[in-house]
């Protein structure tokens, strides 16, 4: 294949690939993700990546950010939507790197890791699950 005619998929690219991913969950996954906003930046930004004492942006391929379901209460207030950020560059880079594994699939398992944050799941739960899967 000539790669010099192909460019890397764009931000919108990575968007309708996480939409199709999500689409693709079950209804009842879907369905408990509720309102979660899906956004692709190309990386995290540096206020992120200090918070979560990272130096290299190319480490944080997707990141949760809100209240997950299990700490939830009808009285909280004024509080933003939770939010799933996949970051661009470090998913291809980590695409390029593996190569057994297609684009649409890596971006729907950093897609579904964070929306297990959602759930309340830590990084270890999910680590066990994805293990016993």
């Amino acid at each position: 294949m000539d790669w010099t005619l192909h460019l890397a998929p764009s931000l919108d690219d990575f968007a309708a690939l996480a939409q199709a991913a999500f689409k693709a969950l079950p209804d009842e996954f879907r369905d408990r993700a509720g309102d979660v906003v899906i956004r692709v930046d190309d990386f995290a930004t540096d206020e992120v990546l200090d918070d979560l004492g990272i130096e290299d942006p190319f480490e944080l391929s997707g990141l949760y950010q809100g209240v997950d379901l299990g700490r939830r209460s009808v009285f909280d207030t004024g509080v933003q939507p939770s939010r799933v950020f996949l970051y661009r560059r470090p998913i291809l880079d980590e695409w390029t790197e593996r190569g057994d594994v297609s684009l649409g699939e890596l971006i729907a398992h950093v897609l579904v890791h964070e929306i297990g944050h959602h759930f309340g799941l830590s990084d270890d739960d999910i680590h066990r699950i994805e293990d016993d899967a």
